[in-house]
């Protein structure tokens, strides 16, 4: 990225038409540039009205300038926001003009990493701006405000300052070579860390929260072919996304469409019917419904309601649970009374795709088992994403080593170094860390004007 002393702006809200746009500077140049576009500098943090001319004086809107001071600003620059019409024709003409005035377009993620830089944020917090932008249902939304306010921080600032004990204990011995650590001292340093290795492992258990939460919780639909696979998705995202046809095997691939029911995102994945002698075409969809149901978090099994419930494969016994299985009896108006002896175990609800009733329960079953995959306690819910599990997997690693040290009375320079590794670890998460070439990868993923 380039030097953070430049002037930079860039578009702070999604391209294309719209009420208004946000057009974002910061940096050393923005106050001046605030005076010279208002004709007079207005207090911070109060919208002034005025029109937009550029630097030849053509009028180009009629603007809200309001200005930031640092470092009580979102990067802890001066910073100056134009909201104007949000015509893209309009905010492009504003960004050649600042442009023209001497600011460079912001690069992915700049305005963000130099809130980071800044201290207006710590690295997880910068990294919950992407979260709560890219939030699809209320728990991810919770989760990111969580981290946003500094859930993770405070955590791991918590677990920096017991390591940081309990590797000072070890450097003071080092320190004065002639003193040995008595029996006692050691038992106590290796509850220390024991108890360290505990919480990090703990914490580093939420990225399965966290992949749920970003990525969406995956349920995949699966059955007998002609059971209504297809017409359950249909009906479940509310609209004709699979073709639905009376021959059987009408599906081949996988078809996955997002939606969100209760407080939570699924990614349904309809999939090719299964079949016990199928043909070489169905045999490779059902390879695909196998490989799709084989990291799958929910399990919606279609059962055509008047034919007995068919055997399945030994891959899907093995993963199909009472805990994340719901068994789906379709064409409920012809269904008997009693469930089926081969799928009592399970969650099971009666539906009719083709008339819709039903759906009210089913949708019911899958958010039942969506609350029991993620912690309701929105205030507890930190999940870590995949660069903090691999810096917790780093701490463990080194906070594990230590505990067998301290068991084998290995030397203490040896121990004081597995601690050192897992500070390290610890600080990537928060960021303090002195490496440009870490943070201009992570902060490349953000959106321009972020």
């Amino acid at each position: 990225m380039a030097h953070s002393t430049d002037t930079i702006t860039a578009l702070a809200t999604p391209a294309g038409t719209s009420a208004i746009a946000v057009v974002r500077v910061s940096g050393p140049d923005a106050t001046a540039l605030t005076q010279a576009l208002c004709g007079e500098l207005p207090p911070p943090r109060q919208a002034r009205r005025a029109d937009y001319r550029d630097s030849t004086g053509t009028l180009l809107d009629d603007v809200l300038f309001t200005r930031f001071a640092g470092p009580n600003s979102f990067t802890g620059e001066d910073t100056l926001e134009i909201s104007c019409h949000g015509n893209p024709f309009i905010a492009q003409k504003i960004l050649e003009d600042l442009a023209a005035r001497g600011c460079r377009l912001a690069e992915a993620g700049e305005f963000s990493k130099r809130a980071f830089l800044n201290g207006r944020m710590d690295l997880s917090q910068a990294e919950a701006v992407m979260d709560l932008i890219h939030a699809r249902s209320e728990r991810a939304l919770a989760a990111a405000n969580q981290q946003l306010r500094g859930a993770l921080g405070r955590q791991m600032n918590g677990l920096i300052s017991r390591l940081l004990d309990a590797l000072a204990q070890v450097e003071a011995y080092i320190d004065f070579p002639d003193e040995d650590l008595p029996p006692e001292d050691r038992h106590s340093l290796r509850l220390k860390i024991a108890a360290l290795a505990a919480d990090t492992k703990r914490l580093r258990a939420t990225s399965h929260y966290g992949d749920l939460l970003r990525e969406g919780i995956k349920t995949v639909i699966l059955g007998e072919t002609n059971a209504g696979k297809s017409s359950l998705l249909n009906r479940l995202i509310g609209r004709e996304r699979a073709l639905v046809s009376a021959e059987p095997g009408t599906t081949r691939d996988y078809i996955e469409e997002p939606l969100v029911l209760g407080r939570h995102w699924f990614r349904l994945v309809d999939t090719a019917g299964l079949n016990a002698r199928p043909s070489a075409i169905e045999k490779r969809g059902i390879d695909k419904t196998l490989e799709q149901a084989a990291d799958a978090s929910v399990y919606l099994w279609v059962i055509d309601g008047t034919r007995p419930p068919p055997a399945l494969p030994t891959e899907l016994v093995r993963v199909m649970t009472p805990e994340n299985t719901v068994a789906v009896f379709n064409k409920a108006d012809l269904l008997a009374r009693d469930f089926p002896a081969p799928v009592v175990q399970f969650r099971a609800v009666r539906v009719s795709a083709l008339e819709g009733s039903g759906f009210d329960a089913l949708e019911a079953a899958i958010v039942g088992i969506a609350d029991a995959l993620i912690p309701e306690n929105d205030e507890a819910l930190i999940a870590i994403n995949a660069r903090h599990a691999r810096a917790l997997d780093e701490a463990l690693q080194g906070l594990e080593s230590a505990v067998s040290k301290l068991a084998e009375e290995s030397d203490t320079v040896l121990l004081a170094s597995d601690l050192r590794l897992a500070l390290s670890a610890y600080s990537q998460i928060a960021g303090k860390v002195d490496n440009e070439a870490m943070l201009d990868r992570l902060f490349s993923t953000f959106c321009i004007g972020k």
